[in-house]
């Protein structure tokens, strides 16, 4: 017995537009039954057209992705990246009306982005939805008619209270201004939360590779959890269930773009044991800290400073992975040698890295950067891949020695060793430090 038909609501003489301002008339989806997939040429399947990379966002269309209107829905996936199964969890709990509207009144961003040149060259943003803050302010006579379309950027402002740039200040690294940063270490940023859209025959073409094949991995490597992969080539958006970005602005936001006005970067990607717990294994939290640092200097100075923060655990191979790495590096004959730093990756998650910086320059190129004059990073992947998109690099930045935990000499020195930008601070690094240098002891 074939399944029923969708519930929709009756269209206007035009087939799925309305005659007074050409807005389809939203069709709201009432299931009474399990529908696995749907397929391009399914009875009722009419998705709102996406134009990715018109600068119009009426005329590129909006990023449809949620329950309501699945004959509308122009976006594979689901909105709240990995939290989206949370969102399942709240409806079986009967906590969460799976009808339930979000109230946007009051949501708009509290400062300005964009609109920049580059939102209108796929080459340089197709991981997210250039026009996701600004839901309700270009997409209101969607919202107006019916149609539920969530947010993919929340733009805000916050004080940011770190340790560390408290010592900056009573050590007088750094002097509290009161607009920057408070004589309490507190600093003003400018903040936007970012969740990964992708535009799939742009992020193919990134990874050399046919759509088709991004696809069929994808499917694949999910174990089937995403069947309209394969059975809707004609939606090219996809809503991908990892962890997003948060970029954090010190300084005026509308100076980014002013290739004369001094702007310091970092793009930092999540490590959850050193950003938050203080691991002394890695460099992430000295050298995230030290990064900010720099940032509110650059913004006292009159320029801007931005920190990119990566939702990447463990290189993108997640947290758990990570700690069996660890495991391994401390275990191995020899101890946890700088020498063998990446090959105990490699022989755990038989990869390196999969990070893959191919799509890390986007929210960059989101800001309007064209220019940055100091880049606090020593990773020759991230800069390759920023000065690949067009964005000049001047100052490239390492972490200062002394900052360098004592567990994490494995890590600086294996990675200084095989390429890492190391500057003059770190000249010293040859074949015999790589060979000498080893980490704690755990006894375990």
């Amino acid at each position: 017995m074939s399944a029923p038909p969708l519930a929709k609501k009756p269209r206007t003489s035009t087939p799925g537009k309305n005659d007074d301002d050409g807005i389809p008339v939203p069709e709201t989806t009432t299931l009474d039954y399990v529908n696995l997939t749907s397929h391009t040429d399914s009875f009722g399947v009419d998705p709102i057209p996406v134009s990715w990379g018109h600068p119009d966002p009426l005329v590129r269309g909006p990023i449809i992705c949620t329950v309501r209107h699945s004959s509308q829905r122009n976006a594979i996936g689901a909105h709240s990246g990995s939290y989206c199964i949370y969102t399942g969890l709240a409806v079986a709990a009967g906590k969460l009306n799976p009808d339930y509207m979000p109230n946007l009144k009051l949501t708009r961003p509290v400062f300005q982005i964009g609109p920049h040149k580059s939102w209108s060259d796929p080459k340089k943003v197709a991981s997210i939805d250039p026009f996701g803050h600004l839901t309700t302010e270009v997409y209101g006579a969607y919202l107006d008619k019916g149609f539920d379309i969530r947010p993919t950027i929340a733009v805000t402002k916050a004080h940011i209270d770190l340790p560390e740039t408290r010592e900056a200040v009573a050590a007088g690294r750094l002097i509290p201004d009161g607009k920057i940063l408070m004589p309490n270490g507190q600093s003003i940023v400018s903040k936007a939360a970012i969740e990964p859209v992708w535009y799939l025959p742009e992020i193919a073409r990134r990874f050399g590779c046919t759509e088709t094949m991004l696809r069929q991995s994808i499917f694949r490597m999910t174990n089937g959890m995403y069947p309209e992969l394969i059975t809707r080539p004609d939606i090219k958006i996809f809503l991908p269930p990892i962890g997003g970005l948060t970029i954090y602005i010190w300084g005026d936001p509308d100076t980014i773009p002013d290739e004369d006005i001094e702007l310091t970067c970092r793009v930092h990607d999540e490590c959850n044991g050193s950003d938050v717990f203080g691991s002394d294994i890695c460099t992430c939290r000295p050298y995230l800290t030290h990064a900010i640092e720099e940032c509110i200097k650059t913004a006292q100075r009159g320029g801007c400073g931005i920190v990119i923060y990566f939702r990447k655990e463990g290189r993108s191979l997640g947290e758990v992975t990570k700690y069996l790495v660890y495991n391994t590096r401390k275990r191995q004959e020899g101890g946890d040698s700088a020498e063998n730093y990446f090959s105990c990756t490699e022989q755990v998650a038989g990869v390196q890295d999969t990070r893959f910086q191919a799509l890390m320059p986007d929210p960059l190129h989101f800001l309007g950067v064209t220019k940055i004059h100091n880049f606090i990073s020593m990773s020759d992947m991230k800069y390759n891949a920023i000065v690949s998109t067009g964005i000049e690099i001047v100052n490239r930045v390492e972490i200062p020695k002394e900052l360098v935990p004592a567990d994490a000499q494995v890590e600086i020195t294996a990675k200084v060793f095989h390429g890492y930008n190391a500057g003059k601070a770190y000249q010293d690094i040859d074949e015999k430090e790589l060979k000498k240098t080893v980490g704690r002891e755990y006894a375990y």
